[in-house]
Parts: C-alpha cells; sequence; structure tokens
C-alpha cells in the first residue's frame, strides 16, 4: 500500500481547525505533512458595520493563542464579570484580582481572529486545501473523496462545526446579537443577566471602549420581531431588559438571530477519525464557553500527539482512545453547567426563581463557592 497524502487532515478551517493544525504543525518532523481543509473566509468590505460575532475567550485561551504568534491585534479585556437576575435580588461579582490572573479573557471580532489564524497557517508549512470538507470514510488510512479525485491520510480531525450525533436537546431559545453603544460605559466589565426567557449577555467590544457585544437568548418568534424592531423600539426593548447600569443603549447597525441547541457526541468516531471543537460538542452560549472548550480539545490533542508526530508510522489509535477518556470530565462538566444554568434560570416555578437568586447571592458571599466555579470557567479542567 502506497503512503498516505498527508499524516493529518483537519477537516475544517474555522478556529478550533487552524488551531489544531497550528499546534500540531509545531511538534510534527514535516509540518506540510498536515492538510487545513475548508474555504477561505470571504474577505470583508472595508466599509462594512462592526460584526456583532464578538467571541469571549478566557485567559487560557488567549495564553494559548498567543503562544501560537495567531493573537489578534484588537481585543476587550475583561477583568470582572457581574452576574444578577431581572426581577429578583442577589448577584454576584467575578473578579480577576480574586484568581490572581491578570484578566479574566477578552473578547475579540470574529473576523478578526479567523484573519489572524489564517495568517499564522500560512506561515507555519501547513498544507492548504480550499474545497469544503467531506464527510471521512474511516479506515486505515482515512479517505476523503474532493471534486478532483482522491486524498488520504493517516488521521482525519473533524472541527467542520457540523452537529455532533448522540446527546440532543432544544432549549426553545434563540440568540439575537447586535452591536450595542452604551452612554455610561463600563470599561473591563462584562454582564450576564439571567432573564425568564434566558440569559441576556453584553461583553466589552475590541472596536471601541463605548461599544458592547449584545447575545440576548428568548423564544425564537421574539427573536425575530426583536431582529426586525427599528432602532428606537429595540433600544427600549433591551433597556427594559437590561436595566440602567450602563446608562442609554443603541443598537448599531442591524441585529442578527441563532437558534440555540444543545449537541453532544463521541470524540472518537472510528478508526483514524476523531471530533473535536463544534464537531464534538455545539453549546448553549451562556458564560461564552464554547470556544474556549474546543481550544483545549486542541491543546490536549496536540499535546498527546507529539510522540506520534514525531513517528507517524507508530499506533495510532490507543492514542486516541487515551485522548477522548482524558477529555470527558472536562467537557462533562462544561457542557453540564451551560446545560443546566439556562433551563433553570428561566424556570417558570417561582420557588426556584427566588432560590436562584439566592444561590447568586450565596456565591457573592463565599468565595469557597465563588472560586472552584469561576476557575472552570477560566480555564476548564486540565488534567
Amino acid at each position: 500500500m502506497s503512503d498516505p497524502s498527508y499524516d493529518v487532515v483537519i477537516l475544517g478551517s474555522g478556529p478550533v481547525g487552524c488551531v489544531l493544525a497550528l499546534s500540531l504543525a509545531r511538534n510534527a518532523v514535516h509540518p506540510e505533512r498536515i492538510a487545513l481543509m475548508g474555504p477561505d473566509p470571504a474577505p470583508r468590505a472595508p466599509d462594512q458595520a462592526i460584526d456583532p460575532r464578538a467571541l469571549a475567550l478566557n485567559h487560557g485561551s488567549r495564553q494559548f493563542l498567543q503562544h501560537l504568534n495567531a493573537w489578534p491585534a484588537r481585543a476587550a479585556e475583561v477583568l470582572t464579570v457581574h452576574v444578577s437576575q431581572a426581577g429578583h435580588l442577589g448577584r454576584t461579582v467575578i473578579d480577576q484580582a480574586e484568581l490572581g490572573v491578570p484578566r479574566l479573557g477578552c473578547v475579540v471580532s470574529y473576523d478578526e481572529l479567523l484573519e489572524s489564524l489564517h495568517a499564522a497557517v500560512q506561515r507555519s508549512g501547513v498544507q492548504r486545501i480550499t474545497e469544503r470538507p467531506p464527510r471521512p470514510a474511516a479506515g486505515r488510512p482515512v479517505t476523503l473523496r474532493l471534486g478532483h479525485g482522491t486524498v488520504s491520510s493517516r488521521l482525519a480531525l473533524v472541527s467542520d462545526g457540523a452537529r455532533p450525533q448522540g446527546l440532543h436537546r432544544e432549549y426553545d431559545q434563540a440568540a439575537v446579537l447586535a452591536t450595542i453603544r452604551a452612554g455610561q460605559p463600563a470599561p473591563g466589565r462584562a454582564f450576564e443577566r439571567f432573564t425568564r426567557t434566558g440569559p441576556l449577555a453584553l461583553l466589552p467590544h475590541p472596536a471601541g471602549q463605548d461599544l458592547y457585544s449584545l447575545v440576548w437568548c428568548v423564544r425564537p418568534p421574539q427573536a425575530t420581531v426583536l431582529a426586525g424592531l427599528p432602532d428606537a423600539a429595540f433600544n427600549q426593548a433591551l433597556q427594559n431588559a437590561f436595566g440602567q447600569r450602563l446608562g442609554a443603549l443603541r443598537r448599531l447597525g442591524s441585529a442578527h438571530t441563532f437558534p440555540l441547541s444543545l449537541h453532544a457526541g463521541p470524540s472518537l468516531q472510528g478508526l483514524g477519525t476523531l471530533a473535536v471543537g463544534n464537531a464534538a460538542q455545539t453549546l448553549h452560549p451562556v458564560a461564552g464557553q464554547g470556544l474556549n472548550l474546543g481550544l483545549r480539545d486542541a491543546a490536549q490533542l496536540a499535546h498527546m500527539l507529539q510522540p506520534w508526530l514525531a513517528s507517524p508510522d507508530q499506533p495510532l489509535q490507543p492514542l486516541l482512545e487515551h485522548y477522548a477518556r482524558r477529555r470527558r470530565l472536562d467537557r462533562g462538566l462544561t457542557l453540564g453547567i451551560t446545560d443546566m444554568l439556562p433551563r433553570l434560570f428561566a424556570t417558570d416555578n417561582p420557588l426556584l426563581r427566588h432560590a436562584c437568586g439566592l444561590g447568586l447571592a450565596a456565591l457573592d458571599l463565599l468565595p469557597a463557592l465563588r472560586t472552584p466555579l469561576a476557575r472552570h470557567l477560566l480555564q476548564g479542567q486540565r488534567l
């Protein structure tokens, strides 16, 4: 049998796929035997409105991306997170000083992060295949049928964002995304406010100190209505839901919506095939954990594959099985937290809602309760 075309093919050129390519290339004797497959992003027009797709990256993710020389030029720091519940007493504040880190995280533009990652991949020696990734046929080697023929690889890493098969939950919520200008901005402070329809987050935006990225989770029909409102009506609805902590709130540009659901499946998908990032788990956006969890997938996988990258003829499957076992705790805890919070706080049971308020107050008063949760959201479980 002839040698495979590549040692590794990464199916999906989004943030997690790019980070995987960069991490593996650093440890590979022949980085040109790693391929990253996926179409190039469409170029942005210079006069295009501020992109509301901002990404919250925790401190651990920032350190990882800086290590890969892929950190974007602009980022808004998050020093504190204010968590509250609409209509009830009780709130908690998570602060970077308490955790002994310079920042809890940063917010970056999706477009600017992807541009920085693609530039780093271009410098790395990794091969680019700008076709849309097909489904791999598991085996030894893995085969991929493209428009111009067949590509084979010893290892296929699926990071294309396709919904994983397995655990599935519909939240009856959709997220409304928009860029907001605040009349009284609070530099370095992010807000997560739980409402009867779902969480509402305002995150510092890298495009300006008075700008915030809005992620507003509501029932799907309400999301459609909100996205179609004129500016004045949208601003009033947002003000009513969020309150006056940032002064007058004004939408810039249009709003966008997307449905929210949980999908999670096994990391190991067959001989020589592994799923990471959104291809392994798609989470509710509460607490901004989806991309951070995917980046931890990439970091741990690259670490475990170091000996195999030095000698790709050695057995691969035991390493993949070991990786899948080691990722269970971090994945399970993060899925559990992000699945529980939006359902718990959106309950119609008044006793449970009061209990949630008391829970927030307890977190604020008792660091022994608050710190372990904050540390998990900051860096996950790195075993």
